[in-house]
């Protein structure tokens, strides 16, 4: 295996290290998946932040990217 291939088991083994405390401690805020609802103005019903223009934006870019990498996968990097 080549240097690129031991960072990028680095890098996941570091985020399974940083998201397994954060499952562990319990505490509210401090997962990846709250930190994305928090960026993106997803909140419970009732409780959902103001939509501005500016949260439409990251959320149309998260939509994007996401739909890029998936084709970027199935297609085997066409795009």
């Amino acid at each position: 295996m080549d240097i690129w291939a031991w960072l990028w088991i680095g890098w996941l083994a570091l985020f399974a290290l940083v998201e397994g405390v954060a499952l562990a401690r319990k505490a509210p805020g401090d997962t990846l998946s709250e930190h994305v609802w928090r960026w993106f103005a997803i909140g419970e019903p009732g409780k959902r932040p103001r939509v501005t223009g500016w949260v439409r934006l990251r959320r149309f870019a998260l939509l994007a990217g996401l739909a890029w990498l998936v084709l970027h996968f199935l297609t085997g990097g066409l795009f």
